[in-house]
Formats: C-alpha cells, structure tokens, sequence
C-alpha cells in the first residue's frame, strides 16, 4: 500500500489540490456537491451504477472527497478515441470491466501530477474486473505526451488518446466534464458511478476504498 502525502508539508501539492477543489466547488454549485445528475431516475440500463454509487457514498472522503456520485448515472458507452495502435475504441469495448476514464494533457499541471498516482493505482487494481483509461486529449504533436509517460516511467497504463477533444466535448455537453483533468468511474455497462473534477490521489486508502466499494469488493 502507498503511503499518502502530507499536503500541508508539500506546497506544490497544496495549490494543485486548492485547483481541483475550486473546480469540484464550481461544479457542485451547479450539480450539487457529492452527486451529479440531479433527482431524476437513471438512464436505461444504468441501474447496476446506481447501486454502485450508493455502495461508494460512504467513502467520498479525504483524499477522494470531491468525488461527486451520480444520483441518476448515464451511459458514457459511446464514448470514442484510439488505442496505443491507433484503433478506433469505445467505453463500450471495456464491458463487464470497472474503468476509471481519465481525460488528461500535458498542458495541464494537474493532470501531470496525478499521473504517476494513475499508474500506481493500474498497478495494484488493474486486471480482468479493473482497468485504469487514461485518455490524453493533446491536439499538437502527438509525440509529447508519449514522451511524456516514457519520462515519468509509467509502467502500467495503456496509451490512448483523442486528439479531436471529442471525448471532453461530449461529456461537457453532458454535464460531466468542467475543466481538466475530468475523471469518471465506469461500470461494466459503460454507465457512469461518479465524477472526479479535478486531480486525486487515485492510488491513495481512500481512492482504493471507493473503487472496491463501488465494485463490491473487499
């Protein structure tokens, strides 16, 4: 198990932590802090999401504790972008895994710090039932952000990338992404559990209490 960071003895870690919060406090202004989605009922065939967010309530805290449940979870199925091959890819074709979608680029500082964390996260959880998708959305050269987890020695994360920014797009007209980076918990059916706006700490006690929550697993 990782050992989690100090913030108040790491002032960089701080001012990027205050970033996420001011993101999850705008967000929570419009959607209401701890869920999104306001009070109407799932979309169709996202119950099982349902009862997943209701098991991970609890244990939206400390270092997850921006993480806003969904109240009336949607499917993000259609979600599009590449693989490390280039291959075209949906939400869809992880079914039956839990996915932890990250949209990240290399222009964003907090989505560079929490990269490592993402890593170490596919690391402990990654396998047949759990999946880290970290989607880098850089429209330039596409080099950079593979030079970029070949610098910072990720080991354990898939490349995939949308350099349209249609994955952001479509889940801001949805209501779910605000800024970057945007983070959503996913099903097996492609329906959503919660979004994370702003950076975490995913490989930390609290991020592995959530995921396991919400997967019903100990």
């Amino acid at each position: 198990m990782t050992k989690q960071t100090d913030a108040k003895s790491n002032p960089a870690r701080r001012k990027i932590l205050a970033a996420g919060a001011a993101i999850a406090i705008a967000a929570g202004a419009v959607y209401g802090m701890k869920g999104f989605g306001g009070n109407s009922s799932s979309q169709a065939g996202c119950e099982s999401a349902a009862q997943a967010a209701a098991r991970a309530a609890p244990f939206a805290k400390g270092e997850v504790a921006a993480f806003g449940v969904a109240k009336a979870p949607i499917s993000v199925a259609d979600l599009a972008f590449t693989d490390e091959s280039g291959a075209a890819i949906t939400v869809a074709d992880f079914k039956n895994q839990t996915i932890l979608l990250n949209l990240w680029a290399t222009w964003c500082a907090p989505c560079r710090h929490e990269m490592p964390a993402l890593d170490r996260l596919q690391g402990l959880l990654g396998g047949e039932t759990f999946r880290v998708v970290a989607v880098n959305i850089d429209t330039g050269d596409p080099e950079k952000p593979r030079k970029f987890l070949r610098d910072i020695k990720v080991e354990n994360l898939a490349y995939y990338a949308d350099p349209s920014t249609g994955v952001f797009n479509t889940l801001k007209n949805r209501g779910r992404a605000f800024g970057m980076p945007t983070t959503l918990l996913v099903d097996g059916n492609g329906c959503e559990i919660g979004t994370m706006a702003g950076p975490a700490e995913w490989d930390s006690e609290d991020a592995l209490a959530l995921i396991k929550a919400a997967m019903n697993k100990s």
